[in-house]
């Protein structure tokens, strides 16, 4: 069955970094168009818990001084005391930024990115690489139209290998190439993701052994490019008892479906960022026109719910536990995308997330979107 929208019929193609942060933009601009193209490793050594190294931030303020640490109710990581090694953030440029994660150096996984504004600017992914003993992570936020703008984003970054134990729920990601080339992949059952081609700015992605045979869990799709803004989305979702199909739509700035790099998360009854437990608070919703049943989680067991339409409210009870992140992606066909409109709200235990779509020319509108939230604990 298909989730959402019809797609264009799409040709399998066989499965098959590296800057450090400066603050010279000439240098940074030179290196970061070195990594177009520039594969990750897939794979890594087998563990029994997931993920291997993880972070996560919100940059507030879009003009930070050198060295900037951002809000540290909102920023957390698997590396050792991150309260003591904080998440750093350097500007390079107008809207182009490189986040320092501490201590979780190591090739593979995947970043996310979400901009916090309701203006229809969006922000993406440009690449990431170890630098020392962290991980780099660089964004470029835009604003309708493709000039870089300055602008608040929420960023993670993750990596995962080898087959869980407890088995709870199921996590998957991909990091793909525009010819459908997977540059890294992971998945819970131990199972293989598979990307397709399905001609400019059209993927179709095969996740095999996770989910149900009707829509559950939760999706995030990010745009990695370099060089050109670019937004990605999940156009469309097939459930099946074997698996999960996914079909990601990638956008220049206008408008026009373009080949660029993208990653894709899906995650059931775990956290956006691929744990189980812990965190113990963490949820996720995803509105079609209704939200599906399975696709509304809370790990507290409250039942999550749903307001308003621009922007909406997305309402989580019993799970707000700073430090903590939130990632918002758009479904269904067209150039339409979604952003953060504020930062999340905790009170008395629950937290409000704020999604906000757009359509091509910016202005805001109802759409239907994925979101999650996720603690740290």
């Amino acid at each position: 069955m298909h989730a959402g929208t019809d797609v264009p019929p799409v040709r399998p193609v066989p499965a098959d970094r590296a800057f450090r942060a400066v603050r010279a933009l000439p240098l940074v601009l030179a290196v970061l168009a070195a990594l177009v193209g520039v594969g990750l490793p897939a794979t890594g050594p087998a563990y029994a818990a997931v993920p291997d190294r993880w972070g996560f931030a919100y940059l507030d303020n879009p003009t930070p001084s050198p060295g900037y640490v951002p809000d540290t109710t909102r920023q957390w990581g698997s590396w050792p005391s991150p309260a003591s090694n904080p998440v750093k953030v350097d500007k390079v440029g107008t809207g182009s930024y490189v986040v320092h994660f501490p201590l979780i150096a190591g090739p593979g996984g995947i970043a996310h990115v979400t901009a916090v504004a309701r203006t229809g600017s969006w922000c993406q992914v440009r690449g990431w690489a170890t630098a020392g003993s962290g991980q780099d992570v660089a964004v470029g936020c835009y604003r309708t139209g493709g000039a870089p703008e300055d602008n608040r984003f929420t960023v993670l970054y993750t990596t995962s290998s080898g087959v869980p134990s407890p088995a709870v729920g199921g996590y998957g990601y991909v990091f793909a190439n525009p010819t459908g080339s997977v540059a890294a992949q992971y998945n819970s059952t131990g199972g293989t993701n598979a990307v397709g081609s399905g001609g400019t700015g059209v993927w179709k992605v095969w996740l095999p052994g996770l989910g149900q045979s009707t829509p559950a869990g939760n999706l995030e799709v990010t745009a990695v490019d370099a060089v050109n803004g670019a937004r990605c989305k999940v156009a469309d979702w097939s459930p099946s008892p074997t698996g999960q199909t996914v079909i990601v739509n990638c956008y220049n700035a206008g408008n026009v479906l373009y080949d660029t790099r993208w990653t894709l998360s899906y995650s059931e009854k775990r956290a956006v960022h691929g744990p189980a437990l812990p965190p113990k608070s963490y949820g996720y919703l995803w509105f079609n026109g209704g939200v599906p049943a399975a696709t509304s989680f809370n790990s507290s067991g409250a039942a999550n719910t749903l307001a308003g339409s621009v922007p909406y409210t997305v309402n989580l009870p019993n799970i707000a536990v700073p430090p903590d992140t939130a990632q918002v992606t758009a479904f269904g066909p067209g150039p339409d995308h979604c952003t953060l409109a504020a930062p999340w709200n905790r009170s008395a235990g629950t937290v409000n997330l704020y999604p906000i779509c757009f359509n091509a020319s910016g202005s805001p509108l109802p759409s239907r979107f994925f979101t999650a939230y996720t603690s740290a604990s």
